[in-house]
């Protein structure tokens, strides 16, 4: 069952969203070769908590981080460590925040000092198909028509869409009704209402689109070893355009 949300929980989850928008802003004022990703992770933990949010992440089905920072080739669900960003390296980073009672999901990646042309690529073409899907974030419309059209165009720029992982409904818990992939023929799934809350998430890899998970359970990483990226917020689906909750 989808849950819809009132005007006054999507004020809540705005709210939510923002601190999680905040996290991001800090993690990329940190970002830099030689920063190790458990330093990232304090960051975000140390802010969260200082405002009154709970990491949604930490503790969620055992994972023991507040972020998920997946390197180069991790596709989600990377495992923050002692590693260090190296110059070149791409970080997708997701960042849940428990406000109110309510969640903010969002993952954004960064460059971490000078990328090769490739890696750039990937992560414009990724951030850039996230927002030709919310072009059919709005009533009227079904749910499959983002995915086909985030698929589209990240096909049609020569890069493949990942399958096995999803987004989600969102509210009071991280993951509720409806999944939401990636990839899809348009005109199916439900129709969109207003006070649907979607976390919308490609994860669009530079070669083939299978991935396998590492030996701690949770680390996704391509089969083939080439970059991927990650793009992410939350979004309400309203009476008119959609409206983005884990921005500033």
């Amino acid at each position: 069952m989808i849950i819809l949300k009132t005007k006054r929980e999507i004020e809540i989850m705005r709210e939510a969203g923002r601190l999680v928008a905040a996290s991001h802003e800090l993690v990329r004022q940190h970002i830099k070769p030689g920063i190790t990703t458990k330093e990232l992770d304090q960051i975000v933990e140390d802010f969260l908590r200082s405002q009154n949010a709970i990491p949604t992440f930490k503790g969620y089905s055992g994972f023991p981080y507040s972020i998920c920072a997946s390197v180069n080739e991790e596709v989600v669900h990377g495992f923050p460590s002692n590693r260090k960003l190296e110059e070149g390296d791409i970080i997708s980073v997701d960042i849940g925040a428990t406000f109110g009672g309510y969640v903010g999901d969002s993952a954004k990646t960064f460059f971490v000092g000078n990328v090769d042309d490739e890696k750039r690529r990937l992560v414009e073409v990724t951030r850039q198909s996230f927002y030709e899907g919310i072009k059919f974030a709005k009533e009227s419309y079904r749910l499959s028509d983002i995915s086909h059209a985030i698929q589209e165009y990240v096909e049609k720029a020569g890069f493949s869409v990942v399958r096995d992982y999803v987004g989600h409904g969102v509210g009071k818990k991280m993951h509720e009704s409806p999944q939401i992939p990636n990839f899809g023929k348009p005109g199916r799934g439900p129709r969109l209402q207003e006070g649907m809350v979607l976390a919308i998430e490609p994860m669009i890899n530079a070669g083939t689109y299978n991935v396998r998970v590492l030996e701690n359970n949770w680390t996704v990483v391509t089969v083939d070893g080439k970059p991927s990226a990650h793009y992410e917020h939350t979004v309400a689906i309203t009476d008119g355009e959609p409206m983005l909750l884990t921005v500033l």
